[in-house]
């Protein structure tokens, strides 16, 4: 029933304006795809914008966790997040709060979501849930966020601190429950709270488990997640044993080799980017340092950097040899254990 409603949610918000964008989208892309020369049409339907670099774990496959960014870290600003939303909401879908840190470490997330909602945007984050505590559990469900994915990647503190290093598997079940609670005392159908489950070869065996969990707290649906494994080529202790729950398949000579073929096209690159915290307009989610960058929204509007001749230079660039950009060599889109 969850997903129903989930979905009914969704829909609800998408105006004549956002369908007819989407449709343009959609039309460009295919037709780009069998025509192999680049068309394009439409604004994003979906956006990605990051409140902070930092995060308060340290997980090992994740460029916050190691703290190995070559970008700066830092703090979204409520003006240059106002901006974006003012220029975007009309035609904007979907908007996810997150791309690298731990979103709650933002003093005004929860306002960023407040202002997001007011436009009638579906708005998602992604989080660690250390930081659920009672207050902030009631402050998300009043905020409008419409989908809370919870990263819970062990149901014992020993497998769960195995990749997420300083965490603390009590502490996302505490937040866990205080959300489930104040959706119920405000008699309130969002967030839709997802248990996102990464699978890893230490913690696979516990993947039964995390359902009846899932199920005992009252969370709305499971997600099991396929790691990226950045040095993989030789095998990692963090790729699972079941091949179904792994990106990489193991080669004749004991190699590894991600399982997705490199088509010249992606969808990702006519409707969605990702804005980070400093404003830098980047192509996706695998662009974690942003040597990809577009646009600057401080220095140009959002619409010209979209139109632009850079960004039409690089969708052009997808067309004609995919597997030759750096930043989709290790690109597994796609390949998600949706549950």
């Amino acid at each position: 029933m969850g997903k129903y409603f989930d979905a009914l949610n969704l829909a609800q918000k998408l105006t004549g304006k956002r369908l007819w964008n989407a449709g343009q989208l959609a039309s460009s892309y295919q037709w780009s795809r069998v025509g192999g020369q680049l068309y394009h049409k439409g604004m994003p339907m979906s956006i990605a914008i990051e409140p902070t670099t930092s995060c308060n774990l340290r997980c090992p496959e994740c460029p916050s966790g190691l703290r190995s960014f070559t970008r700066p870290t830092g703090m979204l600003q409520d003006a240059l997040f106002q901006k974006v939303i003012d220029e975007l909401h009309s035609k904007l879908s979907y908007l996810v709060f997150y791309f690298q840190g731990e979103p709650y470490l933002h003093p005004h997330f929860l306002n960023l979501v407040q202002y997001a909602s007011q436009k009638n945007i579906y708005t998602a984050t992604s989080t660690n849930a250390h930081y659920l505590n009672d207050k902030n559990a009631e402050a998300t469900v009043r905020s409008g966020l419409d989908r809370l994915i919870i990263s819970i990647d062990g149901t014992s503190q020993d497998t769960y601190q195995s990749y997420r290093v300083g965490g603390s598997l009590e502490k996302v079940v505490e937040g866990t429950r205080n959300i489930i609670a104040w959706k119920k005392q405000l008699r309130s159908r969002t967030p839709h709270v997802i248990f996102q489950f990464l699978v890893v070869k230490p913690n696979e065996h516990e993947i039964p488990e995390v359902y009846r969990l899932a199920h005992d707290l009252g969370v709305d649906e499971v997600k099991l997640k396929t790691a990226q494994i950045y040095n993989y080529k030789h095998g990692s202790p963090l790729i699972p044993t079941q091949e179904k729950y792994s990106r990489y398949r193991k080669l004749s000579d004991g190699t590894y080799a991600i399982k997705n073929s490199f088509d010249n096209h992606c969808w990702k690159m006519w409707h969605s980017c990702v804005v980070t915290w400093d404003g830098k307009v980047v192509p996706c989610c695998f662009d974690k340092d942003a040597h990809y960058v577009l646009g600057d929204v401080n220095h140009q509007s959002f619409e010209d950097i979209w139109r632009g001749e850079k960004y039409d230079q690089f969708r052009a660039s997808l067309l004609r040899s995919r597997s030759e950009i750096e930043m989709c060599k290790n690109c597994t889109e796609g390949t998600k254990v949706w549950a």
